[in-house]
């Protein structure tokens, strides 16, 4: 299988990436990105749930250069 090397930061510069926006009937919001298991966070607001998730997704392609994580089927290694 073949490995995307790719930069985190400029990773999230240039590309759009689905996430999904719950509200919650005890308030505040959820707020998952479904191509990448495990990357969800939250929030009070819209606004912050959203800015709280580029903050997830940027600790989740952070991975060491050791480390993989799959993309939608895709191994991939992260250089930092």
């Amino acid at each position: 299988m073949k490995a995307n090397f790719i930069k985190p930061a400029s990773f999230l510069l240039r590309m759009e990436i689905k996430v999904i926006l719950e509200e919650q009937d005890e308030g505040g919001y959820t707020i998952y990105v479904p191509a990448l298991p495990g990357c969800i966070s939250q929030g009070e607001t819209r606004a912050e749930a959203l800015q709280n998730i580029k903050e997830a997704l940027e600790l989740y392609l952070s991975a060491d250069i050791d480390e993989t994580v799959l993309l939608q089927g895709e191994m991939a290694a992260v250089v930092v």
